[in-house]
Protein backbone atom coordinates (compact mmCIF):
# COMPACT_ATOMS: atom_id res chain seq x y z
CA UNK A 1 0.00 0.00 0.00
CA UNK A 2 2.89 2.03 0.61
CA UNK A 3 4.22 1.65 -2.64
CA UNK A 4 0.94 2.56 -3.92
CA UNK A 5 0.24 5.88 -2.52
CA UNK A 6 4.10 6.50 -3.37
CA UNK A 7 3.30 5.95 -6.63
CA UNK A 8 0.04 7.97 -6.63
CA UNK A 9 1.25 10.97 -4.79
CA UNK A 10 4.76 11.28 -6.52
CA UNK A 11 2.97 11.13 -10.41
CA UNK A 12 -0.13 13.78 -8.78
CA UNK A 13 2.96 16.35 -8.12
CA UNK A 14 4.69 15.40 -11.17
CA UNK A 15 2.02 16.01 -13.55
CA UNK A 16 0.73 19.22 -11.97
CA UNK A 17 4.37 20.59 -12.07
CA UNK A 18 4.36 19.67 -15.89
CA UNK A 19 1.59 20.96 -16.84
CA UNK A 20 1.98 24.34 -15.37
CA UNK A 21 5.43 24.12 -16.92
CA UNK A 22 4.10 23.00 -20.19
CA UNK A 23 0.90 25.32 -20.64
CA UNK A 24 2.98 28.66 -20.80
CA UNK A 25 5.12 27.09 -23.68
CA UNK A 26 2.57 25.66 -25.31
CA UNK A 27 0.96 29.08 -25.52
CA UNK A 28 4.58 31.25 -26.61
CA UNK A 29 4.23 27.83 -29.63
CA UNK A 30 0.84 29.17 -30.67
CA UNK A 31 -0.16 25.42 -30.13
CA UNK A 32 -3.83 26.09 -29.71
CA UNK A 33 -7.03 24.09 -30.46
CA UNK A 34 -8.84 24.79 -33.48
CA UNK A 35 -12.38 24.52 -32.81
CA UNK A 36 -14.85 22.93 -34.65
CA UNK A 37 -17.32 25.20 -35.43
CA UNK A 38 -20.74 23.37 -34.56
CA UNK A 39 -19.52 22.73 -31.51
CA UNK A 40 -21.41 25.97 -30.85
CA UNK A 41 -20.42 26.03 -26.94
CA UNK A 42 -17.04 25.34 -27.41
CA UNK A 43 -16.84 28.57 -29.74
CA UNK A 44 -15.01 30.80 -27.13
CA UNK A 45 -12.46 27.87 -26.19
CA UNK A 46 -10.31 28.37 -29.67
CA UNK A 47 -6.84 28.97 -28.90
CA UNK A 48 -6.39 26.79 -25.94
CA UNK A 49 -3.65 25.20 -25.66
CA UNK A 50 -3.35 21.40 -26.49
CA UNK A 51 -0.77 18.60 -26.27
CA UNK A 52 -0.97 18.35 -22.06
CA UNK A 53 -1.03 14.65 -22.78
CA UNK A 54 2.65 15.23 -23.12
CA UNK A 55 3.01 16.19 -19.27
CA UNK A 56 0.81 13.43 -17.59
CA UNK A 57 2.42 10.79 -19.82
CA UNK A 58 5.77 12.07 -18.87
CA UNK A 59 4.76 12.14 -14.98
CA UNK A 60 3.14 8.43 -15.08
CA UNK A 61 6.18 7.25 -17.17
CA UNK A 62 8.76 8.95 -14.87
CA UNK A 63 7.35 7.62 -11.80
CA UNK A 64 6.48 3.83 -12.93
CA UNK A 65 10.13 3.27 -14.06
CA UNK A 66 11.61 4.68 -10.95
CA UNK A 67 8.73 3.80 -8.12
CA UNK A 68 7.52 0.23 -9.55
CA UNK A 69 8.33 -2.67 -7.23
CA UNK A 70 8.50 -5.42 -10.91
CA UNK A 71 9.95 -4.22 -13.94
CA UNK A 72 9.29 -7.31 -15.46
CA UNK A 73 9.05 -7.66 -19.66
CA UNK A 74 5.17 -6.73 -20.21
CA UNK A 75 5.80 -3.54 -18.11
CA UNK A 76 8.07 -2.59 -20.49
CA UNK A 77 6.42 -3.53 -23.61
CA UNK A 78 3.61 -1.35 -22.01
CA UNK A 79 5.62 1.76 -21.51
CA UNK A 80 6.99 1.63 -25.16
CA UNK A 81 3.15 0.91 -26.59
CA UNK A 82 1.57 3.77 -24.85
CA UNK A 83 4.77 5.97 -25.45
CA UNK A 84 4.50 5.24 -29.25
CA UNK A 85 0.70 6.10 -29.71
CA UNK A 86 1.67 9.53 -27.87
CA UNK A 87 4.13 10.25 -30.53
CA UNK A 88 1.61 9.38 -33.27
CA UNK A 89 -0.97 11.73 -31.43
CA UNK A 90 1.62 14.06 -31.02
CA UNK A 91 2.33 14.19 -34.87
CA UNK A 92 -1.41 14.52 -35.30
CA UNK A 93 -1.52 17.54 -33.25
CA UNK A 94 1.19 19.10 -34.83
CA UNK A 95 -0.32 18.16 -38.25
CA UNK A 96 -3.04 20.09 -36.99
CA UNK A 97 -1.46 23.04 -35.74
CA UNK A 98 0.54 23.16 -39.12
CA UNK A 99 -2.12 23.34 -41.16
CA UNK A 100 -4.73 25.60 -39.01
CA UNK A 101 -7.86 22.69 -39.12
CA UNK A 102 -8.40 19.88 -37.01
CA UNK A 103 -7.02 17.56 -40.19
CA UNK A 104 -4.30 16.21 -39.09
CA UNK A 105 -3.52 12.58 -39.74
CA UNK A 106 -5.90 11.41 -41.99
CA UNK A 107 -8.08 8.53 -41.04
CA UNK A 108 -6.43 5.42 -42.97
CA UNK A 109 -3.30 6.39 -41.44
CA UNK A 110 -4.49 6.45 -37.69
CA UNK A 111 -6.06 3.14 -38.37
CA UNK A 112 -3.09 1.93 -40.26
CA UNK A 113 -1.38 2.35 -36.88
CA UNK A 114 -3.25 1.56 -34.59
CA UNK A 115 -3.63 -2.33 -36.52
CA UNK A 116 0.09 -2.53 -36.80
CA UNK A 117 0.46 -2.40 -33.32
CA UNK A 118 -2.13 -4.10 -32.24
CA UNK A 119 -1.22 -6.67 -34.63
CA UNK A 120 2.27 -6.61 -32.96
CA UNK A 121 1.30 -6.83 -29.21
CA UNK A 122 -1.58 -8.98 -29.95
CA UNK A 123 1.49 -11.50 -31.17
CA UNK A 124 3.78 -10.30 -28.65
CA UNK A 125 1.03 -11.96 -26.26
CA UNK A 126 0.75 -15.40 -27.99
CA UNK A 127 4.45 -15.51 -27.91
CA UNK A 128 4.76 -14.99 -24.42
CA UNK A 129 2.10 -16.95 -23.39
CA UNK A 130 -0.03 -13.77 -22.14
CA UNK A 131 -3.38 -15.92 -23.86
CA UNK A 132 -5.61 -16.42 -20.10
CA UNK A 133 -8.89 -14.14 -19.93
CA UNK A 134 -10.42 -13.83 -17.02
CA UNK A 135 -13.82 -14.00 -17.06
CA UNK A 136 -15.70 -10.52 -14.87
CA UNK A 137 -17.38 -11.52 -11.96
CA UNK A 138 -16.46 -14.95 -11.71
CA UNK A 139 -13.55 -17.27 -11.43
CA UNK A 140 -13.14 -18.74 -14.59
CA UNK A 141 -10.95 -18.02 -17.29
CA UNK A 142 -10.10 -19.29 -20.26
CA UNK A 143 -6.95 -19.66 -22.55
CA UNK A 144 -7.49 -18.63 -26.13
CA UNK A 145 -3.93 -19.51 -27.27
CA UNK A 146 -3.30 -17.85 -30.66
CA UNK A 147 -7.31 -16.90 -30.76
CA UNK A 148 -5.88 -13.96 -29.02
CA UNK A 149 -4.63 -12.82 -31.94
CA UNK A 150 -7.70 -11.32 -33.45
CA UNK A 151 -9.49 -10.28 -29.52
CA UNK A 152 -6.07 -8.45 -29.09
CA UNK A 153 -6.71 -6.17 -32.38
CA UNK A 154 -10.05 -5.66 -31.30
CA UNK A 155 -9.60 -4.50 -28.04
CA UNK A 156 -6.89 -2.08 -29.12
CA UNK A 157 -8.66 -0.47 -32.06
CA UNK A 158 -11.92 -0.36 -29.78
CA UNK A 159 -10.32 1.02 -26.80
CA UNK A 160 -7.98 3.68 -29.06
CA UNK A 161 -11.08 5.08 -30.63
CA UNK A 162 -13.31 5.03 -27.78
CA UNK A 163 -11.03 6.71 -25.80
CA UNK A 164 -10.32 9.34 -28.46
CA UNK A 165 -14.20 9.80 -29.09
CA UNK A 166 -14.34 10.45 -25.35
CA UNK A 167 -12.29 13.26 -25.18
CA UNK A 168 -14.94 16.00 -26.33
CA UNK A 169 -15.47 18.20 -23.09
CA UNK A 170 -13.34 19.80 -20.53
CA UNK A 171 -12.64 16.94 -17.88
CA UNK A 172 -14.15 14.58 -19.25
CA UNK A 173 -11.71 11.77 -20.80
CA UNK A 174 -9.42 12.94 -17.93
CA UNK A 175 -11.97 12.10 -15.34
CA UNK A 176 -12.72 8.59 -16.90
CA UNK A 177 -9.16 7.44 -17.75
CA UNK A 178 -8.18 8.58 -13.99
CA UNK A 179 -11.08 6.38 -12.67
CA UNK A 180 -10.57 3.78 -14.98
CA UNK A 181 -6.56 3.53 -14.41
CA UNK A 182 -7.26 3.44 -10.67
CA UNK A 183 -9.75 0.79 -10.03
CA UNK A 184 -7.75 -1.43 -13.13
CA UNK A 185 -4.34 -1.05 -10.48
CA UNK A 186 -6.49 -2.06 -7.98
CA UNK A 187 -8.09 -4.94 -9.81
CA UNK A 188 -4.73 -6.41 -10.64
CA UNK A 189 -3.94 -5.93 -6.90
CA UNK A 190 -6.72 -7.82 -5.85
CA UNK A 191 -6.25 -10.61 -8.66
CA UNK A 192 -2.34 -11.15 -7.74
CA UNK A 193 -0.53 -10.09 -10.88
CA UNK A 194 0.74 -8.25 -12.84
CA UNK A 195 2.17 -5.94 -10.12
CA UNK A 196 4.08 -4.07 -12.07
CA UNK A 197 1.36 -3.62 -15.05
CA UNK A 198 -0.51 -2.10 -11.60
CA UNK A 199 2.11 0.48 -11.14
CA UNK A 200 1.70 1.72 -14.77
CA UNK A 201 -1.86 1.62 -13.72
CA UNK A 202 -1.48 3.46 -10.59
CA UNK A 203 1.19 6.23 -11.74
CA UNK A 204 -1.43 6.85 -14.94
CA UNK A 205 -4.20 7.44 -12.04
CA UNK A 206 -1.99 9.85 -10.33
CA UNK A 207 -0.74 11.84 -13.17
CA UNK A 208 -4.08 12.56 -14.97
CA UNK A 209 -5.74 13.90 -11.33
CA UNK A 210 -2.91 16.59 -11.79
CA UNK A 211 -3.74 17.49 -15.04
CA UNK A 212 -7.07 18.23 -14.55
CA UNK A 213 -6.53 20.62 -12.26
CA UNK A 214 -5.86 22.43 -15.67
CA UNK A 215 -8.47 20.60 -17.39
CA UNK A 216 -11.58 20.93 -15.71
CA UNK A 217 -14.41 23.72 -17.08
CA UNK A 218 -12.95 26.06 -17.98
CA UNK A 219 -10.02 24.34 -19.09
CA UNK A 220 -6.30 25.53 -19.59
CA UNK A 221 -4.92 23.15 -21.45
CA UNK A 222 -6.20 20.50 -23.77
CA UNK A 223 -5.18 16.98 -23.72
CA UNK A 224 -5.29 16.72 -27.70
CA UNK A 225 -4.22 13.04 -29.62
CA UNK A 226 -1.05 13.44 -27.77
CA UNK A 227 -2.59 12.26 -24.71
CA UNK A 228 -6.15 10.56 -25.56
CA UNK A 229 -4.43 7.97 -28.49
CA UNK A 230 -1.67 7.36 -25.67
CA UNK A 231 -4.36 6.93 -22.95
CA UNK A 232 -6.33 4.30 -25.37
CA UNK A 233 -3.03 2.39 -25.92
CA UNK A 234 -2.18 2.14 -22.07
CA UNK A 235 -5.54 0.45 -20.96
CA UNK A 236 -5.39 -1.80 -24.33
CA UNK A 237 -1.66 -2.90 -23.18
CA UNK A 238 -2.81 -3.47 -19.55
CA UNK A 239 -5.91 -5.21 -19.83
CA UNK A 240 -4.35 -7.81 -22.14
CA UNK A 241 -0.90 -8.53 -20.80
CA UNK A 242 -2.64 -8.84 -17.25
CA UNK A 243 -5.86 -11.43 -18.55
CA UNK A 244 -8.43 -8.64 -18.53
CA UNK A 245 -9.79 -7.75 -21.78
CA UNK A 246 -12.85 -8.36 -20.87
CA UNK A 247 -13.09 -6.16 -18.50
CA UNK A 248 -12.81 -3.12 -20.51
CA UNK A 249 -15.99 -3.16 -22.00
CA UNK A 250 -17.55 -2.96 -18.74
CA UNK A 251 -14.98 -0.61 -16.63
CA UNK A 252 -14.74 1.30 -20.12
CA UNK A 253 -18.23 1.83 -20.26
CA UNK A 254 -18.06 5.44 -21.32
CA UNK A 255 -15.37 4.49 -24.20
CA UNK A 256 -18.23 2.23 -25.31
CA UNK A 257 -20.83 4.58 -25.00
CA UNK A 258 -19.24 7.24 -27.17
CA UNK A 259 -18.38 4.41 -29.58
CA UNK A 260 -21.39 3.22 -30.04
CA UNK A 261 -23.87 6.67 -30.25
CA UNK A 262 -21.09 7.68 -33.16
CA UNK A 263 -21.84 4.37 -34.82
CA UNK A 264 -25.81 4.78 -34.95
CA UNK A 265 -25.79 8.29 -35.33
CA UNK A 266 -24.38 7.39 -38.55
CA UNK A 267 -26.13 4.08 -39.10
CA UNK A 268 -29.47 6.14 -38.55
CA UNK A 269 -28.60 9.37 -40.36
CA UNK A 270 -28.10 7.06 -43.43
CA UNK A 271 -30.69 5.60 -43.40
CA UNK A 272 -33.50 8.11 -42.47
CA UNK A 273 -31.36 11.94 -43.33
CA UNK A 274 -32.18 12.35 -39.92
CA UNK A 275 -30.29 12.53 -36.51
CA UNK A 276 -30.98 9.81 -33.43
CA UNK A 277 -28.82 12.21 -31.39
CA UNK A 278 -28.83 16.25 -31.10
CA UNK A 279 -25.07 15.42 -31.26
CA UNK A 280 -22.52 12.65 -31.51
CA UNK A 281 -20.35 11.50 -29.44
CA UNK A 282 -23.22 11.36 -26.65
CA UNK A 283 -22.12 14.00 -24.23
CA UNK A 284 -22.33 16.57 -26.92
CA UNK A 285 -26.42 15.42 -26.87
CA UNK A 286 -26.43 15.99 -23.15
CA UNK A 287 -24.48 19.18 -23.71
CA UNK A 288 -27.17 20.20 -25.89
CA UNK A 289 -29.67 19.49 -23.70
CA UNK A 290 -28.53 21.86 -20.91
CA UNK A 291 -26.12 19.62 -19.05
CA UNK A 292 -23.00 21.38 -17.47
CA UNK A 293 -19.90 19.86 -18.90
CA UNK A 294 -18.92 19.50 -15.12
CA UNK A 295 -21.96 17.88 -14.61
CA UNK A 296 -21.50 15.40 -17.31
CA UNK A 297 -17.79 14.79 -16.61
CA UNK A 298 -18.75 14.21 -13.10
CA UNK A 299 -21.54 11.79 -13.81
CA UNK A 300 -19.06 9.82 -16.78
CA UNK A 301 -16.35 9.33 -13.95
CA UNK A 302 -19.24 8.59 -11.18
CA UNK A 303 -20.83 5.57 -13.58
CA UNK A 304 -16.72 4.59 -14.12
CA UNK A 305 -15.96 4.46 -10.39
CA UNK A 306 -19.67 2.23 -9.79
CA UNK A 307 -18.92 -0.22 -12.62
CA UNK A 308 -15.03 -0.35 -11.10
CA UNK A 309 -16.84 -1.32 -7.04
CA UNK A 310 -18.71 -4.39 -9.00
CA UNK A 311 -15.69 -5.76 -10.96
CA UNK A 312 -13.74 -5.67 -7.60
CA UNK A 313 -17.11 -6.45 -5.42
CA UNK A 314 -16.82 -10.79 -5.94
CA UNK A 315 -12.86 -10.66 -5.42
CA UNK A 316 -13.20 -9.17 -1.82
Amino acid sequence: MRVILLIFLCSFALSALLCAALIPVLKRAGAGQNILSYVKEHKDKGGTPTMGGLAFVLAAVVVALAAAPVRDKPFFVALAVGVGYLLVGFLDDMLKRARGNNLGLRPYQKILFQLAVAVMASVYCCLEGLTVVTIPFTSLSCDLGWWMLPLGVLVFVATVNGVNLTDGLDGLAGSVCAVFFLFLGALLGVQGTGSGLASVSYALAGALLGFLLFNVNRASVFMGDTGSLSLGGFAACIALFSGNALVIPILGGAFVLSSISVILQVIYYKKTGKRLFRMAPIHHHFQELGYAEGKIAFAYAALTAAAGALLLLPLV
